[in-house]
């Protein structure tokens, strides 16, 4: 696995695997990584004959008082999980190569309605920084591919909106999360917990289950949403939000069946987010 760490050669070596006719599949990372991670890869792999990773910890997605600083940067590590992967190359820039200028005057990309609300409510400009990082790494690395986790299932939203209303010749793939065995959802800030937070953790997955039973069994939505609230904060999260939407975002109604559960709760100064998929009755 090459690691590259500026542009120029990036778009060299990607120009080489084109004029080979080699299929490029993208997983752009944060870095800090881990099983979930690797599962992208996988997929990636599968999917295409070259496959590039990033890691670029985007400051331009992070708010005021948010973990910029203290968010992991584990570059050694993260080099030895993609290349034993099976990644090809990595790129891993400085935040001067991705942003020359300052980032007040960084140009920006703004995907409306669907970073509303959820975690673009709780987060404001957080969507904005998301798509900017992933319009720009779409031009630098051109890919026929990439593939992002359904973890972050309204930044999956994001970006296949983004995708379709700027005609970007890319397929996305959303890969299915990855759970810890008692059912958290991976995420780099579950290094977050401490040992009891650990431990109550797996409690937002089982709640959204026993939600998700609820509703396909026919429950009133409302009333079930307020029980879910209920058994978050009696386990010790605070919430910032649970909701039901269709698959695509938008509000459920009478005539919604394919929907998605969204959840977002705070464990201390840790915020933990998680989805589930779920068919409503007729």
């Amino acid at each position: 696995m090459r690691t590259l760490r500026e542009i120029p050669p990036l778009r060299e070596a990607l120009n080489e695997c084109r004029r080979r006719g080699q299929r490029v599949a993208l997983v752009p990372t944060m870095g800090n990584l881990h099983d979930g991670h690797l599962a992208l890869v996988a997929q990636a792999r599968r999917r295409g004959d070259v496959v590039v990773a990033t890691i670029f910890v985007n400051p331009l997605q992070f708010g005021a008082g948010e973990d910029l600083d203290a968010y992991p940067r584990t570059l050694a590590e993260d080099q030895a999980q993609l290349e034993a992967a099976g990644c090809d190359l990595l790129f891993a820039p400085a935040t001067t190569a991705v942003y020359p200028r300052s980032l007040a005057a960084q140009t920006r990309v703004c995907v409306p309605e669907v970073s509303e609300g959820l975690c673009g409510g709780d987060r404001p400009g957080h969507f904005d920084g998301v798509a900017t990082i992933v319009t720009m790494l779409f031009h630098l690395v051109q890919p026929d591919v990439a593939c992002f986790g359904e973890k972050d299932y309204q930044q999956l939203a994001v970006i296949r909106r983004l995708v379709a209303d700027l005609h970007v010749p890319v397929e996305i793939v959303g890969v299915p999360i990855v759970r810890a065995a008692d059912g958290l959802a991976l995420s780099s800030r579950n290094g977050y917990l401490d040992a009891a937070q650990r431990a109550t953790a797996p409690a937002l997955y089982r709640t959204l289950c026993t939600l998700r039973d609820a509703l396909e069994a026919g429950a009133d939505s409302d009333d079930t949403l307020a029980d879910g609230l209920a058994r978050l904060r009696e386990a010790g999260f605070a919430p910032d939000y649970l909701e039901l939407r269709t698959a695509d975002l938008e509000p459920v109604t009478a005539n919604t069946r394919d929907a998605v559960l969204l959840a977002a709760a705070r464990l201390g100064p840790t915020r933990l987010i998680d989805n589930l998929s779920l068919t409503l009755p007729r």
